[in-house]
């Protein structure tokens, strides 16, 4: 494509090519219109995390925005397991979007005459209890999105008749909104993140955050140890740990992980080549901004400063 996302910065060139899971109206396309330039780009909406991948692997998108954390229900499955796999891909930036949910019907419909419901497994996970309380009645129904299931009861027969959605595609729809804010958990925060191949890795802020996939080698006593050991003996802190099936077999799983820190401070490049050795199918998916901007208490003794000190006590010694 033409255009491209400068990864050095951050940030769009004209005429960048987003992707974001669909359709229209989704919490995602909310966290792609804070992207700087997002509004002005062109914006294609994706069936599926896997599909938006595919979509800036294959050049036909330059950038994917996709959910990857929810504060309730933690890491997003579809997006651990899809940027594992396949084509390597680069993180950019996080974003941070406030999640609130609103009941949806067409026009006509009551609380008593909901039998059945629709939204996506998360959506759903997080408005349960309010669900359990006020529309005992109805079953639910999963959807690939939020706003799929607000779109679906546009149509003729959706075979449901309500949905759990945002409130701004239930606007946008004309959907009637017989309750808002249902969520089971006030202030409840969704990570997005943006992915696009990789290319040079931004410079650190000193509040910085690098993703990683670290496959298990060998399952034996302490292989987990060994992993979590490279970090915490640099000083590393872990800000998510999770562990995920390969797929392959029962019992073979890989790390996906995130660590406060940048690739290019010296504890973290000597933790990256230290897992290197443990576990070289490693997948380095970014280093990149925090978007909470707040940067780690760094012990003295594993600063870069030390580090460099540390270098040159050891080549002194070798100098003799």
């Amino acid at each position: 494509m033409s255009a491209s996302l400068d990864a050095a910065a951050g940030t769009p060139e004209a005429g960048t090519v987003y992707t974001f899971l669909g359709p229209e109206g989704t919490f995602t396309e909310a966290a792609l219109l804070q992207v700087p330039g997002a509004e002005s780009s062109t914006r294609i909406p994706a069936t599926s995390v896997t599909a938006a991948l595919e979509m800036v692997r294959s050049g036909r998108a330059d950038a994917a925005v996709v959910p990857i954390e929810n504060s309730v229900e933690g890491g997003v499955s579809a997006t651990l397991d899809a940027i594992s796999a396949g084509g390597p891909l680069r993180i950019q930036r996080e974003i941070l979007v406030p999640i609130t949910f609103v009941l949806a019907v067409r026009p006509g419909v009551d609380l008593a005459g909901i039998t059945t419901v629709s939204t996506h497994s998360h959506a759903w996970a997080q408005c349960r209890e309010w669900a359990e309380k006020n529309i005992p009645q109805a079953e639910y129904l999963p959807a690939s999105s939020t706003a799929a299931a607000a779109t679906g009861l546009r149509s003729g027969e959706p075979g449901y008749d309500a949905a759990i959605c945002s409130p701004l595609v239930a606007e946008r729809l004309g959907l009637e909104v017989l309750c808002s804010d249902i969520g089971d958990v006030a202030d409840a925060v969704t990570r997005f993140v943006l992915l696009s191949r990789p290319g040079v890795v931004p410079e650190p802020t000193g509040a910085d955050k690098t993703t990683l996939v670290v496959p298990l080698p060998e399952d034996h006593p302490g292989a987990l140890m060994e992993i979590l050991d490279q970090f915490s003996a640099r000083g590393v802190n872990l800000s998510r740990i999770e562990s995920r099936p390969t797929g392959l077999f029962l019992g073979d799983y890989f790390f996906s992980i995130d660590a406060d820190g940048h690739i290019r401070d010296a504890r973290m490049a000597d933790a990256l080549k230290g897992l290197h050795r443990i576990s070289p199918n490693l997948r380095f998916l970014g280093s990149y901004p925090r978007a909470d901007h707040r940067e780690p208490e760094i012990p003295k003794h594993t600063s870069d400063e030390a580090f460099r000190s540390a270098d040159l006590w050891l080549q002194g010694l070798l100098k003799g």
